[in-house]
């Protein structure tokens, strides 16, 4: 394999992986932190303070694990009552006409 093709092949990479070209993305990236940066500035919102709650949100949940593991257990049972008798009559009326 020559060092073109290993160029060609790892420049492919990067695009796929990056979903566009890396100076498009650069662009895309540019673009949208200035406008993240505008809004963060006129309500007064400090990079630090996002990184802050972030982390108090984490020690939250980790301090209220059984807590919120149970709420979502309830959510999932309430839902799946409805959902699954659903899914059911509709799989059973398909199977007819089939």
């Amino acid at each position: 394999m020559t060092k073109q093709t290993e160029y060609v092949e790892m420049a492919g990479s990067v695009q796929r992986f990056l979903g566009d070209s890396p100076l498009r993305v650069a662009l895309k990236l540019i673009i949208i932190s200035f406008i993240v940066g505008v809004f963060m500035s006129y309500f007064d919102i400090t990079p630090l303070e996002v990184i802050d709650r972030f982390i108090g949100m984490i020690e939250w949940a980790w301090q209220n694990g059984y807590e919120a593991l149970s709420g979502f257990a309830s959510y999932f049972v309430i839902g799946a009552i409805v959902v699954v008798p659903i899914f059911l009559i509709s799989r059973l009326v398909t199977y007819r006409r089939g």
